[in-house]
């Protein structure tokens, strides 16, 4: 099974070609990871752990990290919703870092059966 030190180091060679880079605070990065890789044991893929996931990987398709939302926000905010991944800028502190909201649409956080 893989540990966080090989996800991050497989993610960040990865994300960084694409223009996001992880959080300069390793602690909260390690922490997400782990989350990240409790989700994939839990539910079989990596939901973010910032969020409820629903146990149904096509409902949950859109948190799936790197969800669809982080793009728009780190485009807007610098930074994806759980900090996970920021501009370059944030991590340089060049730009204000504010709240990011929340993107996902009320009827994706609360799965009616």
């Amino acid at each position: 099974m893989m540990n966080a030190q090989d996800l991050y180091e497989l993610l960040k060679k990865a994300q960084e070609a694409k223009g996001f880079y992880f959080n300069k605070d390793k602690e909260r990065v390690f922490d997400l990871l782990e989350g990240l890789l409790i989700n994939k044991e839990r539910y079989g893929y990596m939901s973010c752990p910032c969020r409820l996931a629903a146990n149904d990987r096509e409902w949950d398709r859109d948190i799936i990290c790197p969800c669809v939302y982080r793009e728009p926000d780190v485009a807007e905010y610098g930074s994806c919703y759980c900090n996970l991944y920021v501009s370059e800028d944030w991590n340089n502190e060049k730009i204000h870092r504010a709240y990011v909201p929340e993107r996902r649409p009320i009827e994706k956080i609360f799965k009616m059966t």
